[in-house]
Parts: structure tokens; sequence; C-alpha cells
């Protein structure tokens, strides 16, 4: 069974479609993907998920059920793109003060505040209020107190703005440790790079549709271009074959496109009937910001693959 799952869901302002007739379903446990242009409903959709605006069609089910967000809100930790933290407060205090309205106890909150503040090397900022914090430091509060109350659902909104490198492999590290622990996470950013590296299923959506669902293996063999990467000995002077066409050269490697027909094999026997040696041979994957580019420009390869899934 889901954790969540999201059926036919739609929400209209004035006569825009925010979000229109959406369906996905997340496994506990996983990382998932939510992938858009800014404007692609994106926002809208995450504020329905956590009960901030109500669906004008469809359903949302956590564990089974119709979600309730009076009662189900404890089950939920989100972590705005904006701060959403009290600049007057000092932040050890306000960690515990949003714990407690998670529902933890004062004793608990503040036991869990102190546990992951030592986690993240955050103790000596306890008596410091928030406008005194870097923006990456605000970052790692706003993380601890949308994780410490342990939310079976977790929704980052791009969580590593303004984090450095080594913050940002902490927080990426404590992301993969709460879903191992069975946490599900709704991850959604810009960085392409960092939904290859976190997720495991993603989602694209492009004006308040879903044009896009799998996981981020499957997704990349839906798309490849049979580009292959060839390293060899030496570079011949001519090649002339009707199993390939060159795209690119450097140094002693090539970059080919299969052609319709053939087979990675007939490119290996060509060489080697040429007694051309081969060093390396690898597939050439497209990225997913390739992928992302591809179908939120509306290039034919977008419109082919819309009518496919209507």
């Amino acid at each position: 069974m889901n954790l969540l799952e999201i059926k036919n869901l739609k929400k209209y302002f004035a006569t825009q479609k925010a979000v229109d007739d959406i369906s996905f379903g997340l496994k506990q446990g996983s990382i998932f993907g939510l992938l858009g242009p800014n404007g692609a409903g994106k926002t809208t959709l995450i504020r329905m998920i956590t009960g901030i605006f109500y669906p004008d069609e469809g359903e949302i089910f956590l564990n089974g059920k119709i979600f309730d967000p009076t009662n189900d809100v404890g089950q939920i930790g989100y972590m705005p793109e904006e701060r959403g933290l009290y600049k007057k407060m000092k932040i050890g205090e306000q960690a515990v003060y949003l714990a407690q309205l998670k529902g933890l106890g004062k004793s608990e909150a503040t036991e869990k505040v102190k546990e992951w503040f030592v986690k993240f090397e955050m103790e000596s900022w306890w008596g410091k209020k928030v406008e005194d914090l870097s923006k990456g430091m605000g970052q790692k509060l706003q993380f601890v107190t949308t994780v410490l109350h342990e939310p079976k659902l977790i929704i980052l909104d791009e969580p590593f703005s303004g984090l450095d490198p080594v913050n940002s492999n902490l927080i990426k590290d404590e992301i993969n440790n709460l879903a191992k622990k069975g946490a599900t996470i709704i991850f959604s950013t810009h960085r392409m790079e960092q939904v290859e590296e976190i997720c495991d299923h993603i989602i694209l959506v492009n004006k308040g549709k879903k044009i896009l669902d799998g996981t981020v293996a499957d997704v990349k063999q839906q798309f490849k271009e049979n580009l292959f990467s060839i390293g060899l000995e030496q570079l011949p002077n001519t090649l002339t074959s009707p199993h390939f066409e060159v795209i690119g050269k450097k140094e002693n490697s090539l970059v080919i496109k299969i052609n319709n027909g053939f087979r990675p094999n007939d490119v290996l026997q060509y060489f080697i009937q040429q007694n051309i040696n081969i060093h390396s041979f690898n597939e050439m994957l497209p990225s997913l910001s390739d992928i992302f580019i591809k179908l939120v420009e509306g290039t034919p390869l977008a419109r082919q693959f819309q009518s496919v899934t209507a």
C-alpha cells in the first residue's frame, strides 16, 4: 500500500488550472522528486497535500485513509522554500515550540532538539536569534524543525538553498537515513543533479498537468537516444559504416549514434573487423536536465510523449 495516494486532483484559480487532474502514489520509504518549471503547479500541489489548500476535485489518501488536515497534520513535516521562522525568537526555544505544535511534550521536544543540534553542530547557537543566522544555518534549523517529530511524510522544497557543500552532504545523508527508517520524502527542486543523486522516483508537471512519472532509471531508459562513447587505441583516418554515425571526437574517443536496426554488438564487430583496439564502450544515457528541457519546451518528443500518455 502506498503511504500517499493522489487521485485526480484539481485546483483552479479563476480561469487558471493550477493543478489539472494529477494522480500518483508514493511508497513508504521512497524519495520522490517533484519537478517542473516555475508556475507548473508544484507549490499548489504541495499546499493541497499539506492541507493548506483544499482541492476543487479529487482525493488525497494518507495511510490508506482520506486525508484529514485537522487530524493528520502531525504525520507531515513540511519545509517550505521561504523561511517560516520567527526572527526575534531564540532558535532553541523556537525549535522546542514548533515540536510541541506537532504533538510532542516539552521534555521530549527539548531532548530531540538537543540531539539534532548536536548532530548538526548547532549547540552553541541555542540562545541566538533567527535574525542572527546565516541563510545556510537557517536552512539547517528549518530542516531540524521539519523532521524532529518523526513524520511519516516529509516535504522538502529546495532544502539545499544557501548550504555549502559540507552541509549539503550532511542534509543528503539525513534524507537517506530518514528514508531508510521508513519516512516517505517529497523533494522539490530545480537542481536536476540533486534529483538524480537522491531520488528513486520522479514526477514532472507542466502547466498543471503530469507529463512524466517513473523511476529515475526507467525514465532515462525511456528517453535514451542510442548514443555511445567509445575509447580507442587510436582514431582511424576514416570511418564509414552503415551501423552508426559519428557525433563527436575527442582525443582517442568517439561519441556515436547507432542507426536504427543495428545493435551495439554490430558496432563492436565493425571495429574488430577493422583491427581497431577498443579500450572502452559505454552507453550515454540522457541526464534528467536534458529530459526536462525536451519535455517542457514542447519539442516533437514532448508532444509525442504527451499523446501516448494522454
